[in-house]
């Protein structure tokens, strides 16, 4: 039997990249530090490009179970809550890229895919395995854990994140560096909120330095909140680090009361630091190759990060299915995907500048400045080249 290809990662797009292999017959191991993979995470957006890629690989009938569909997105402004809206979605995501647009609690999507995973291949996961470093030959990759243990297999797929250890060995950049913005999260039941926030939307509240973005989770039974704030505070970069409801009410100080309601019905409102790292021009040596946030992490401005790390693992798998070769597999594997993933970096980050610009300061210089930025053209000309991206027909 030939040696198994091997993923250091157990995140979306590592997940990703194992069932793609494992639908096309190839034995996978996957090596994850994390002993045991539980509810840790916060809600996450995946539009027609990302569902596309799921449904493909069978996972349509249980992503609609665990899923919340919005109708829409819409904009409102900080100090008055005057709204615009951004764009359809529901049946209008299907009628034109061919799939759905949904929101999902990221342990749910994370327990889909690790399902699907053991049901093909019940011991392809590997828990509490921290992938230390590797070295290759010309015919396969020897992954050595912290434990000792070493495993070979036929190439190595880097899926460890923005910390990534194969990232660290391959080209030998430091650690990653404070974006400039942190980020609270919190998760709320959705019987908690007045009537008027609980619609099937997901919701941008933009402001000078800081936005906020909420949309339903589990079928609409949970609201999902993430505020993101520019600081030079440095704050702890863990998802389980806890703030105070003082505290995320002080960054959010004059804001609408609708984002203050929030804020109080989040149980445990919880915040990390949103690290970066400047885009890499390659991602691969030899049999070794990066995905996900190892290879182009990502902020947040665009909810595309998952999509992204979903989208590479589904190419990775059919580079590696279809081309004989596994280093030109990998090779073409980065030439099909390198390109969107750095313009997304870049456009992610101007969204940024967009969602927290001055000129929202005042109300009058809202409007003028939303109607400038947010007019139908231009909406559709920012997102129409996400979402229509089709992860099955990329030249490879």
């Amino acid at each position: 039997m030939p040696d198994p290809i091997l993923i250091a990662g157990a995140g979306l797009g590592g997940l990703t990249a194992a069932l793609a292999l494992l639908r096309r017959g190839h034995a996978v191991r996957v090596f994850e530090q994390a002993a045991q993979l539980g509810e840790v995470g916060a809600g996450l957006q995946l539009s027609a490009n990302a569902t596309r890629a799921l449904h493909l690989l069978g996972l349509a009938e249980p992503l609609a179970h665990v899923a919340a569909e919005p109708m829409g997105k819409e904009i409102r402004l900080w100090s008055t809550g005057q709204t615009w809206k951004l764009f359809d979605l529901g049946d209008a995501s299907v009628a034109e890229y061919g799939h759905p647009y949904y929101t999902l609690y990221r342990p749910d999507l994370h327990r889909v895919l690790v399902e699907a995973i053991r049901a093909l291949a019940p011991d392809a996961l590997c828990l509490g395995a921290r992938c230390e470093r590797f070295a290759q030959t010309a015919d396969g990759v020897t992954l050595t854990l912290a434990d000792g243990s070493e495993h070979r297999g036929r190439v190595l797929i880097g899926a460890d994140g923005v910390h990534s250890a194969v990232r660290r060995q391959l080209f030998g950049d430091g650690p990653a560096v404070y974006s400039g913005c942190m980020a609270w999260r919190g998760v709320i039941p959705i019987g908690r909120l007045p009537v008027e926030l609980v619609r099937p939307v997901g919701t941008n509240w933009v402001g000078p330095g800081r936005h906020v973005i909420h949309y339903p989770l589990r079928g609409g039974q949970l609201m999902n909140f993430v505020g993101i704030v520019e600081t030079d505070r440095w704050v702890a970069e863990s998802w389980t680090q806890r703030g105070t409801h003082a505290e995320c009410h002080a960054d959010f100080e004059g804001w609408h009361d609708d984002v203050h309601a929030l804020i109080r019905h989040i149980d445990v409102p919880y915040r990390w630091a949103l690290m970066a790292r400047p885009a890499l021009a390659r991602w691969t040596q030899d049999r070794v190759t990066l995905l996900g946030d190892a290879a182009h992490p990502t902020l947040p401005f665009l909810a595309q990060g998952a999509a992204m790390a979903i989208e590479d693992g589904f190419v990775l798998g059919r580079a590696l299915a279809e081309i004989d070769d596994a280093p030109e597999a990998l090779h073409r594997y980065e030439a099909a995907r390198l390109d969107r993933t750095t313009r997304i970096v870049e456009k992610s980050t101007e969204n940024g500048r967009r969602f927290h610009n001055p000129e929202l300061a005042s109300a009058s210089g809202a409007a003028a400045y939303v109607d400038r930025e947010w007019r139908p053209e231009r909406v559709h000309e920012r997102y129409h080249w996400l979402f229509e991206y089709r992860v099955d027909e990329v030249v490879l």
